[in-house]
């Protein structure tokens, strides 16, 4: 079930208790009050007021200012690790209404380069996260694991290796790669020993993005389902405040605390 719509409940049942006790306790004339510490109220009333301006807090940061996600698959190694939890900013994209997703106040649309969490189109249930590579009117390709975006090949340059993880005895090396698209840059990593998840030229429709996993080779993205429509998008990933190293067996990742997501 959606988190979104578990605070929901909470909020309307314990704002729901308090708002029936006032109600009652003022037809009966009782000394209703919220603020009261000499009142004596039911065990129930106390519960939600102690509560409500907690789940109340929660649910507006979480709904409209900045959501905590974590990180369950390699598809943006170099930059997001397995077990990473990361802050996304809630109002990047706009703001929208909490388990509706209709939006309310448009603010600004993503760029190509954003780390982006979005609503999957396949199962709009399941949140994913991805680079944005494609802009609404763009014309891209993807041959031979190289990126062209309106006919002009992204730079990329050769920055070593990098060692995947894939358990405490378990790991293999793959390219990395420094990726610049338009004044941004950041890492992505190709694997050699698998073969090119080509595409054609496709061009994206307006109200639409377009998005790549940084680990090319082990994502699951708009080459195999083409593409995110605005109305699934949840916000920007800016900040990793905590990490899990979830695929060698546990332990605090202490370098990646504090991280700015590029």
């Amino acid at each position: 079930m959606d988190f979104s719509l578990i605070l929901f409940v909470a909020l309307m049942v314990s704002g729901g208790i308090l708002l029936a006790y006032r109600i009652f306790s003022r037809r009966t004339h009782a000394p209703a009050t919220f603020v009261s510490e000499t009142a004596k109220q039911p065990l129930l009333v106390e519960y939600a007021r102690a509560f409500f301006p907690v789940i109340l807090i929660v649910f507006v940061l979480r709904s409209f200012i900045v959501e905590p996600f974590r990180i369950p698959s390699g598809s943006m190694l170099p930059s997001l690790h397995i077990g990473d939890f990361i802050l996304v900013n809630k109002f990047a994209y706009g703001i929208r209404l909490p388990i509706l997703h209709h939006m309310i106040l448009p603010i600004d649309s993503p760029k190509r380069g954003d780390v982006m969490v979005f609503r999957y189109p396949v199962d709009p249930n399941l949140n994913f996260i991805k680079r944005v590579v494609g802009l609404p009117g763009d014309v891209l390709t993807y041959r031979g694991k190289q990126l062209s975006i309106n006919g002009v090949q992204v730079s990329t340059a050769s920055n070593g290796e990098f060692i995947l993880k894939q358990s405490e005895t378990r790991s293999r090396s793959v390219d990395q790669y420094t990726e610049t698209i338009g004044e941004e840059s950041h890492q992505i990593v190709v694997d050699r020993d698998r073969n090119s998840r080509d595409l054609n030229e496709v061009r994206v429709p307006d109200g639409h993005y377009f998005v790549m996993g940084d680990n090319r080779d082990h994502s699951n993205d708009s080459r195999y389902w083409r593409f995110v429509p605005e109305s699934h998008l949840v916000g920007k990933a800016f900040y990793i405040w905590f990490s899990w190293k979830s695929a060698t067996g546990g332990g605090v990742e202490w370098s990646r605390i504090g991280n700015w997501i590029d």
